[in-house]
């Protein structure tokens, strides 16, 4: 089955995560099928939160893939945050 999760990339202390779409029986950091966006829990100032590629997760997702409950909650989230600034959630700035 195809999930899309997060992977921790990033120094101690300092943690990043992408978004990635892989095969489910692969490690947390083997090799991925496509990179779809990114987490960065630490950000500050003008550095971005979060960025998501939503056209390629909504593809993956109509082609069977799953998403994981943190995933889904930065998705949803992502979503709310495009409607509110009143753009469209494709184009919508990254700053979650």
């Amino acid at each position: 089955m195809v999930t899309i999760r997060l992977t921790r990339r990033g120094a101690k202390n300092q943690p990043f995560y992408h978004l990635v779409v892989t095969d489910s029986r692969k490690r947390q950091g083997g090799s991925s099928l496509e990179l779809v966006g990114f987490f960065n829990p630490v950000a500050r100032g003008k550095e971005q939160r979060l960025r998501l590629e939503l056209g390629r997760i909504e593809y993956w997702v109509g082609k069977g893939a799953q998403l994981s409950d943190r995933v889904q909650e930065l998705v949803k989230g992502y979503r709310k945050q495009a409607m509110a600034s009143g753009t469209s959630p494709a184009a919508a700035p990254a700053a979650a």
